[in-house]
This record gives C-alpha cells, sequence and structure tokens, in this order.
C-alpha cells in the first residue's frame, strides 16, 4: 500500500541580497512575525543568515499544507513585503518539502 502524503508543507528560502541588508531583514523579521500572528495554516518561520556572508538569508517555513502556503501568498502582508524588497534580492531559490514525522 503506497505510504500517504505528509500534511504539512516545509518551505526553503535562499537569497542573496543585494541592497540595504538592515532594512531588508527589518522587513523579513516583521513578515515572519506576521506569518505566525495571523496566519493558522503558518506553523513556523525561521529566518537564518549565513555565517560566513552575511548577504546570504535562508528561511524555514513550516505551513500545514498547500492551501496554508497558497494563503500566505495571498495575503496583504506579503504582498507588501514582496513589494518592498524586490529590487533588495539578487538571486532567490524556493523548494518545497513535505514534511514527514519521526
Amino acid at each position: 500500500m503506497p505510504e500517504s502524503r505528509p500534511t504539512r508543507l516545509v518551505v526553503t528560502v535562499e537569497l542573496l541580497l543585494d541592497g540595504d541588508r538592515e532594512d531588508f531583514m527589518r522587513l523579513v523579521a516583521e513578515n515572519a512575525a506576521t506569518s505566525l500572528h495571523d496566519e493558522p495554516g503558518c506553523h513556523q518561520f525561521d529566518v537564518s543568515i549565513d555565517c560566513a556572508d552575511d548577504r546570504k538569508v535562508f528561511l524555514y517555513e513550516v505551513y500545514e499544507g498547500d492551501a496554508a502556503f497558497s494563503a500566505h501568498l495571498a495575503s496583504p502582508h506579503y504582498a507588501a513585503f514582496a513589494a518592498r524588497t524586490t529590487g533588495m534580492i539578487a538571486r532567490k531559490h524556493v523548494r518545497r518539502f513535505w514534511l514527514k514525522a519521526g
């Protein structure tokens, strides 16, 4: 019998910044906090900075599933974040994973 698909969705985002790092970090922290507070389907939103190159940022996000992630992308706070940070990002790589429990 095939294994059922887990419901939790992990989204990772690797960014290379090309702009005001301090402003970007403030904006991404606000986006993460708002996502966790206002989106019931957002379970985790971590922002990490590369130890060797502070222009590299790694986001680790966990959502209840596809619908919760789609709701995140459609939210007004994400749209505002994306509009304000587009010129600050030189490169962006997004990956999606199903979270498999222990």
